[in-house]
């Protein structure tokens, strides 16, 4: 019978080890075993009634209205907010059916099977410690009943209700358990679930600041080369035609056509630069990346004379940068660094230079394995645009990575020095 009865008190929530008055979203499960208990509450109390009418007892009256009584505490305690909401009132409530089942219990020995549903709102209703506490109380006032009506004491008498409690103090344990273990199950699904949508976010990020760069650099390589040799084509046909040339005005029409062409392409090529390169030049951006870099002190220091360069220079210049930084923080172990951009006539160059401990470059030549901001990626960027990659690093001996891209004949033709950060 014990093991019958539902861990769940009446209108309580869901089992804790505290009071009953934290405020819980009540489940399927325990709604049910809430109306399970108050059946087997009012259900012994219908036994114990009507036993006591149909032997006729003498007493059969005052077991009634104690059964009447009690069942009118009980509802009284089930339909009142504060019980649930105050372990004070809760306890107050216990203490009055308690008292209202001795007095069942002193004139009925059918009172001492209610101790069984008690024990459930004892442990639910107060705190561990003195649930168990009113559960060995409640144990011993039901044996203490039992002898009273009986004239021979029995093994059955001491284990029935010391039993009846440990069970019941087992099966609740049991459900708080499983309710935490469900709880921290529900709170890692919930931060599962918020991690999976912070990383689609993140890569959906990359992915279009990717898209962005192999746009720019698909309109520089095709479009934008192709209007600068075509204007070029056009310079050297203006060239090779006698002054005074019907096709003159033509040919000087259609490079000018090629020149607006070739400023807009150029329009949408920085429209689709990386967000670092949108507020300033490279050496900007390299420089504010150096100030928000943590771990090694990193210094940037600019050489030559600045100019503007093409965007997908720039571009692989800055992720270069990033990648190289994010190793030296990732692995270095370094304690300071320093990116070094140069201008020179025909090139431009970069380099990453940190005092940490250093590698054998040969050992990572098939990839770093850091998902693509590792050498291999950096050497495939520069490759592209036609530069050199070279790494220079001994363990022990820190690392120096350089990057050296030539820059195209056309832009050195068209651009003019910018002023330094």
């Amino acid at each position: 019978m014990t093991a019958a009865a539902p861990p769940v008190p009446p209108g309580a929530c869901a089992p804790t080890a505290a009071p009953a008055a934290t405020a819980l979203t009540l489940t399927p499960v325990s709604k049910v075993l809430k109306l399970c208990l108050h059946a087997l509450l009012l259900g012994l109390l219908a036994l114990a009634a009507g036993r006591a009418v149909a032997d006729s007892a003498p007493r059969a009256g005052w077991v009634v209205a104690a059964c009447v009584l009690f069942a009118a505490v009980y509802a009284a305690g089930v339909r009142a907010p504060a019980v649930h909401g105050s372990p004070r009132a809760g306890a107050v409530w216990l203490a009055g059916l308690g008292a209202s089942w001795a007095g069942l219990l002193l004139i009925s020995p059918d009172g001492l099977w209610i101790a069984f549903p008690l024990y459930f709102l004892e442990l639910h209703l107060l705190r561990l410690r003195w649930g168990v506490a009113a559960v060995a109380v409640t144990a011993c006032a039901a044996i203490g009943g039992f002898l009273a009506h009986s004239s021979a004491a029995t093994p059955g008498a001491f284990l029935g209700p010391l039993l009846g409690g440990a069970v019941a103090v087992a099966t609740v344990l049991g459900y708080q358990a499983l309710y935490r273990e469900s709880e921290r199950r529900r709170e890692l699904i919930e931060e599962l679930i918020t991690t999976r949508a912070d990383l689609a976010a993140a890569e959906r990020g990359a992915g279009i600041l990717a898209e962005r760069e192999r746009l720019a650099r698909e309109i520089h390589d095709t479009l934008a080369q192709g209007l600068s040799s075509i204007q070029l084509l056009l310079r050297a046909a203006e060239r090779a035609l006698p002054e005074g040339a019907p096709a003159l005005p033509h040919i000087a029409q259609a490079r000018e056509a090629a020149q607006d062409n070739l400023a807009e392409a150029r329009r949408f090529v920085r429209a689709l630069t990386p967000p670092d390169l949108e507020h300033g030049s490279l050496a900007a951006a390299l420089e504010r990346l150096c100030a928000g870099m943590p771990g090694p002190r990193v210094r940037f220091s600019l050489s030559g004379r600045p100019r503007v360069l093409p965007t997908p220079y720039e571009v692989a210049l800055l992720r270069i940068a990033q990648s190289a930084l994010a190793n030296v923080v990732r692995h270095a172990r370094a304690g300071r660094a320093e990116i070094t951009l140069t201008f020179m006539d025909a090139s431009v160059t970069l380099d990453i230079v940190d005092d940490g401990h250093g590698f054998d470059p040969s050992s990572a030549a098939s990839g770093s394995g850091d998902g693509g901001f590792g050498l291999p990626a950096m050497r495939s960027r520069a490759e592209t645009l036609g530069g050199l990659f070279t790494v220079e690093s001994a363990p022990g001996q820190g690392t120096a990575v350089a990057v050296t891209l030539p820059l195209p004949l056309e832009h050195l033709e068209h651009t003019d020095p910018v002023e330094a950060p």
